[in-house]
């Protein structure tokens, strides 16, 4: 996964263009700049000023900033080092027309990628920019494998069934969609939290953070600033200096929101606003905040009912399902019950120090009658630490 070479610069497999920020006090450079890379097929945005720039990367994270030293007002060095607090994942290459081994050793101890002298040709800044967002790749290729092994170290996915195997089939090729919404629906604990983080992972935003939110667990106040963000004093208790929601750090990524039939009609609408114009507003702020992320929503309710009950927006249920998933329950995959078996006593092996090996006929025979609710249910009760089932010579006994 991760971003592929086309021509001479990098773009990002699902298609988005890697976004660069030139900030520069001289309107020439910044016109040269932004003609040379938009040829590049780089999204270019461009400010005259560090405090300007601060505003838009509120609003616009770039993958790369093209900073000019010597500027009126906060100059490119201590802009750099503030663009590093806020995102040590921004590279920075800085311009000067007033070069100097000091000012370069500072610029790097500072985490600047690269430094430039001005003038400077066209085809060096573009070799430049290619290294800088290929490092950048690089280093997002990492933290996303150790997050992927983390993840399915931990969570697998067990599809025996043939019902199980047709859903995972499915939502592979949803996956590769990077963009359209998604909604899974079936009853509690069948998986569709698992279900949204494989289809993060599977897809072409897994360079970027895969970001959850319960909707049932918050009050409408709460989950609307854990959503939105809020501006400082824009309720009481609001910190000082404000707070970024989950849909800013979701930015590029994946935004999975749990029980979405418990959200208020209210924060429907705000919802809604995100997936039409993809544009919200900070509690309490004026200005619209841009953001790029696929949702994916899910909920144990029929949510049709929902809407003729007047509790669900309609407009935004179709907005939702654009690609629909269905989880069936566990007893209505029954081959996946012994495998599903198995799996949890090799992690309570691991997790105890025990040595179950096998599962005795007459227990299989009890797996697979007994009418399981959930998979939650069905991990809780065939641990061999709970007390419907115990161990005796390293085998499993369900009493």
């Amino acid at each position: 996964m991760g971003n592929r070479k086309t021509g001479n610069n990098i773009e990002s497999q699902d298609g988005i263009k890697p976004v660069i920020l030139v900030v520069d006090d001289e309107e020439t450079i910044r016109c040269c700049l932004s003609e040379a890379l938009e040829k590049e097929e780089y999204k270019v945005f461009l400010e005259e000023n560090a405090e300007n720039s601060l505003k838009l990367i509120k609003k616009v994270v770039p993958d790369l900033i093209l900073l000019d030293l010597k500027m009126p007002g906060m100059n490119g060095l201590d802009l750099l080092k503030v663009v590093k607090s806020i995102d040590e994942n921004i590279q920075v290459i800085l311009l000067t027309g007033h070069g100097s081994v000091d000012s370069a050793v500072s610029a790097m101890r500072a985490g600047a990628f690269d430094f430039l002298e001005k003038p400077f040709r066209i085809e060096h800044i573009k070799v430049a920019v290619e290294k800088a967002l290929g490092a950048q790749s690089l280093m997002r290729e990492v933290l996303r494998l150790r997050e992927k092994t983390s993840i399915i170290g931990s969570e697998r996915i067990i599809a025996i069934s043939k019902g199980m195997k047709e859903v995972i089939e499915h939502v592979k090729l949803i996956a590769k969609s990077p963009s359209s919404t998604i909604l899974i629906q079936g009853e509690s604990g069948t998986g569709k939290e698992l279900i949204a983080n494989y289809i993060h992972m599977m897809s072409a935003r897994n360079n970027y953070r895969f970001m959850e939110v319960n909707c049932a667990a918050l009050t409408e106040n709460l989950l609307e600033a854990e959503l939105f963000g809020y501006e400082k004093g824009s309720f009481t208790g609001a910190s000082t200096t404000g707070k970024a929601g989950l849909f800013e750090a979701a930015q590029r990524g994946t935004m999975f929101l749990d029980e979405i039939a418990e959200m208020s009609i209210s924060l429907q609408a705000k919802l809604l606003r995100v997936l039409q114009e993809k544009r919200f507003k900070r509690v309490g702020g004026v200005d619209d905040i841009n953001v790029d992320v696929r949702i994916i929503a899910s909920t144990n309710r029929d949510l049709e009912e929902e809407v003729k009950k007047g509790n669900f927006r309609k407009d935004l249920y179709y907005r939702l399902r654009v690609l629909p998933i269905y989880l069936c329950p566990l007893r209505e995959r029954k081959d996946d019950i012994i495998p599903l078996t198995k799996y949890f006593i090799y992690n309570y092996n691991n997790e105890f120090n025990k040595k179950i090996n096998n599962i005795p006929s007459e227990i299989e025979k009890n797996l697979m009658t007994y009418v399981w609710n959930s998979l939650k249910y069905y991990e809780y009760h065939t641990s061999p630490f709970n007390q419907r089932v115990t161990t005796s010579s390293e085998n499993l006994w369900m009493c």
